[in-house]
């Protein structure tokens, strides 16, 4: 049982892994062990995630989810097969606690108006500024 949140929990069965060959260095294991992890969940076929997490998980654009509604989460950091596959069972649980944060919707504000005024007497004391610093020319001396 995988445990995101004290009311979302995952069962073994519905987890699926993988052991595949691990890219890059690791001696001379690395041709002869499967020590990366594959972890997938199908989001759509999962009775235990609740429908308004499935939604924002299907809905988030993440790449490792594909048209088939399956996240796979490739794990591969560590050396030994355990490790891998803790890692990649604390970054599945991970994103599902992501997503059952409900995001608060932004209320669109306007500028008050003393802020507006504010900012229009900066331009102008700021431009009143820089004039200063150009050149007096012969038009202007006269």
């Amino acid at each position: 049982m995988l445990k995101i949140t004290a009311t979302i929990q995952i069962p073994e069965q519905e987890l699926s892994e993988r052991f595949v060959r691990s890219p890059g260095p690791g001696g001379q294991n690395v041709n002869k062990l499967a020590t990366a992890v594959q972890l997938s969940l199908d989001l759509r076929g999962s009775p235990s995630l609740p429908e308004a997490i499935r939604e924002r998980l299907l809905n988030s654009g993440d790449r490792r989810i594909d048209r088939d509604g399956v996240l796979t989460i490739h794990a591969h950091r560590f050396r030994t097969r355990e490790r891998n596959r803790d890692d990649a069972r604390a970054r599945l649980a991970a994103l599902i606690a992501r997503a059952s944060i409900v995001q608060k919707p932004r209320t669109p504000t306007k500028p008050t108006r003393a802020a507006k005024r504010r900012r229009l007497d900066e331009k102008v004391r700021r431009g009143r500024t820089k004039s200063m610093r150009r050149p007096v020319s012969d038009a202007d001396r006269s």
